[in-house]
């Protein structure tokens, strides 16, 4: 009993320094804005944005709904991420034990609340996602990282949604490549740019779409 004790302890105290090791924004963000382009290969699209403090993105100059929706989305799926939320808060309700390890991490199994999900970790990095959300199965497998000095951010990682029920694949899987730079020395890290592959069941690429973000300025300036 002591030993799967420890182990359950020991199961969670690996996870919770992956989980910490992420990187988050300050409480004190402010927002940015800038200049934000998508192309698909044949036609480029430009615009502005601007990402308030609320996380919040809006998106100028760009009359197409589909692409303005899109660079939204971007912008606002990213920035969630950058929400620093303590682990107690987040897997509060959650137990963990150890699975098997393959290449791509120690597993992480979850019961409690959500019961069903998995994880695996490696390197003190959260190298896979398994859960369940809005009545998928999602799946997301990091590649490479970003050692920001402050915790790691994904680089290049995949996605891909598939029936909870028979794990057969809904939508193919997308492949993403993202950079990120400092706003300013020592500033939050945001992204400048994300490439998308999407890969059909088959394996074929479907689509590209590369977002660009450039002239990035803290909204910082304009409090008071």
């Amino acid at each position: 009993m002591l030993t799967n004790e420890m182990g359950i302890s020991d199961c969670t105290h690996l996870f919770k320094s992956a989980y910490e090791n992420r990187y988050t924004w300050e409480s004190d963000f402010s927002g940015y804005e800038g200049r934000c382009s998508w192309t698909d290969g044949e036609r480029e699209i430009k615009g502005s944005f601007c990402l308030g403090e609320d996380f919040k993105a809006t998106v100028k100059e760009i009359d197409d709904e589909e692409i303005h929706k899109s660079i939204s989305s971007q912008l606002w799926e990213v920035a969630i991420h950058r929400v620093r939320r303590s682990f107690e808060q987040t897997h509060g309700k959650n137990t963990f034990t150890f699975g098997d390890t393959n290449e791509i991490g120690l597993e992480i199994i979850v019961g409690g609340k959500n019961e069903g999900d998995r994880y695996r970790v490696k390197n003190d990095i959260i190298t896979m996602v398994y859960r369940h959300i809005h009545g998928n199965l999602i799946i997301i497998l990091t590649h490479d990282v970003i050692h920001t000095g402050n915790g790691y951010l994904s680089k290049s990682y995949s996605s891909q949604y598939l029936d909870p029920i028979s794990k057969k694949d809904l939508k193919g899987k997308s492949i993403y490549k993202d950079s990120f730079i400092p706003l300013f020395k020592d500033g939050p890290w945001v992204l400048s740019s994300r490439s998308i592959h999407q890969e059909s069941s088959e394996g074929s690429i479907i689509n590209k779409e590369v977002f660009s973000f450039s002239e990035l300025k803290s909204l910082s300036h304009k409090k008071g």
